[in-house]
């Protein structure tokens, strides 16, 4: 392919949320239902005291054992495995999910961990929570320039390979001081590694 044109196409949704309407009126509703039940709820609140006081003098709290944590590097890289990933707002399946996203192999950061979630940044900077099963270690990156060149050696005067829009996914086949070579939709190239995201400073990458 000579000097050809890598193009893009929409890489993550956000979540749509209920209407102010609707979330009013469901406010309302439950303070009226709350209001209502308030005298019955009183009473029975005070006998969950007097039983929960008996209790707590025989019981004997365990300590919860500590989340599980992999022992690498912390921030890495990785990627989307799936086509379609749910970014949540906490480490869980009862936080809501803010961001769905939606192109595989879309490199992430990971910048934390909790048990078998992650917290990640993306190439924009939102940050969320992903499953760990969610994410691969294969290396990719995505283009950041207006216009970069894929060149067919790691040196700004060699012959140009293709051209690449922003916000191309390319797999990362090597990374070695100011160049990395890629790989997008079967094109090989090197490309300046400022114009891409999806390495930390300086890294190697075989």
């Amino acid at each position: 392919m000579a000097d050809g044109i890598l193009t893009t196409r929409a890489l993550a949704t956000r979540k749509p949320r209920a209407g102010l309407a609707a979330l009013a009126a469901a406010a309302l509703i439950l303070t009226l239902l709350t209001l209502a039940a308030a005298p019955r709820a009183q009473a029975q609140d005070d006998r969950d005291r007097e039983a929960a006081s008996e209790i707590e003098t025989t019981k004997t709290p365990r300590p919860r054992d500590a989340p599980k944590r992999t022992g690498l590097p912390l921030p890495r890289f990785a990627s989307l495995r799936a086509g379609e990933v749910y970014m949540r707002a906490g480490p869980g399946t009862r936080y809501p999910v803010e961001w769905i996203y939606r192109r595989r192999g879309l490199p992430v950061q990971i910048i934390a961990e909790f048990d078998t979630w992650r917290k990640v940044r993306d190439w924009n900077g939102t940050v969320g929570w992903v499953h760990r099963a969610m994410l691969s270690g294969r290396r990719m990156a995505i283009t950041l320039a207006n216009d970069t060149v894929l060149r067919r050696n790691p040196a700004a005067d060699a012959p140009a390979v293709a051209r690449s829009e922003p916000g191309v996914i390319a797999r990362i086949l090597k990374c070695a001081n100011a160049w990395c070579r890629i790989e997008a939709r079967g094109v090989k190239g090197w490309v300046p590694r400022s114009a891409l995201w999806g390495t930390l400073p300086g890294e190697n990458v075989d």
